[in-house]
């Protein structure tokens, strides 16, 4: 079951044309082509739409979401002030299981939320097992005391999966040794480490 996850993420990865994971990073250094007999091919020029879905299935694959949550969040987004594409990526930043994942303490959002899902996860010294959990500014996430001496967080503490993720952004503040961390302000979209044109995403949701 891992391998054949590990071959659909590598698999969409070449499809989007970004890395998912750090494993598929090393796949698609190899192969920086689509997937399938013809992914070396030349590609007719896509449309004006074709562009915008594939900006949105970007945008949906780096957080894990379904199609659903992705439509609600925008829609949230289309009512805070200023750009909607900026607010639709801070908002999804400050998903509990994006920060799990942005700290070091997950190696991938797949990795994430099973660790909120399976209740390793506390958010200010309360268990929480939704990966959408909003995280305010100022709030702690840590994993629950229990869990740490389980051999995944055993390696996250000792900062192995930080070594193939983006650097930690600045609205955290991270203590890995101690699987801690803060979200210390509201995340800006020039911080995020996520591959995605916004406004595209923006125009695709609003034809």
């Amino acid at each position: 079951m891992a391998i054949s996850r590990t071959r659909r993420q590598v698999r969409l990865s070449r499809s989007l044309g970004i890395a998912l994971t750090p494993k598929a990073q090393k796949y698609f250094e190899k192969r920086p082509y689509g997937p399938g007999e013809h992914g070396r091919a030349r590609k007719r020029s896509e449309s004006d739409y074709a562009v915008r879905l594939k900006e949105k299935q970007r945008l949906r694959a780096q957080y894990g979401i379904r199609e659903s949550q992705l439509r609600r969040a925008f829609e949230q987004a289309r009512k805070e002030p200023g750009l909607t594409g900026e607010s639709l990526v801070e908002m999804l930043e400050c998903r509990l299981d994006a920060l799990v994942l942005r700290s070091g303490i997950a190696r991938t959002i797949a990795q994430a939320r099973q660790a909120v899902v399976h209740r390793h996860i506390l958010v200010d010294g309360k268990l929480v097992d939704r990966p959408s959990f909003k995280v305010k500014p100022g709030q702690v996430i840590q994993v629950k005391p229990r869990s740490q001496t389980m051999v995944p967080f055993q390696i996250a503490a000792t900062g192995e999966h930080q070594k193939v993720l983006p650097d930690v952004p600045g609205y955290l503040d991270v203590q890995i040794e101690k699987l801690r961390v803060e979200l210390v302000r509201a995340p800006k979209r020039e911080e995020v480490p996520v591959t995605c044109d916004v406004q595209l995403v923006v125009e695709f949701y609003s034809r």
